[in-house]
């Protein structure tokens, strides 16, 4: 699904301010966790990535959450290309080093799946 001007922007905001930028070391993952109330967004969130991943609602330590994933494949052809193409450090400068830093330490697995996304062996 394309997202139109106004979804990449809510949706790159939402990850600046609310998500997370890691891995669970053999491959990265972007989270976003938010209280319950905002069951709505979560479902925009799945309407749009649907090969991405919703847990909850949890409680824990007397709070109520959604966590949203995109990890693996998932992150590297769905959310990646939007993230590398509106997270930059002009927009926000820690978000945007938080995404490089995820990008560097999963590069292998990242070029592996863009290889595989092309057709194009390993290289």
């Amino acid at each position: 699904m394309s997202l139109n001007d106004f979804d990449r922007g809510l949706l790159v905001g939402l990850l600046i301010g609310e998500g997370s930028f890691g891995g669970d070391g053999r491959q990265p993952q972007v989270t976003l966790r938010m209280h319950t109330r905002h069951e709505a967004l979560f479902g925009w969130l799945m309407e749009r990535f649907p090969r991405s991943k919703l847990y909850g609602p949890y409680n824990h330590g007397g709070r109520s959450y959604y966590q949203w994933m995109a990890r693996g494949q998932v992150l590297v052809h769905d959310l990646l290309p939007i993230l590398e193409a509106e997270l930059t450090a002009g927009r926000d400068a820690h978000a945007a080093q938080r995404l490089d830093e995820m990008v560097e330490r999963y590069g292998a697995f990242i070029q592996r799946e863009r290889n595989r996304l092309e057709g194009r062996a390993d290289d």
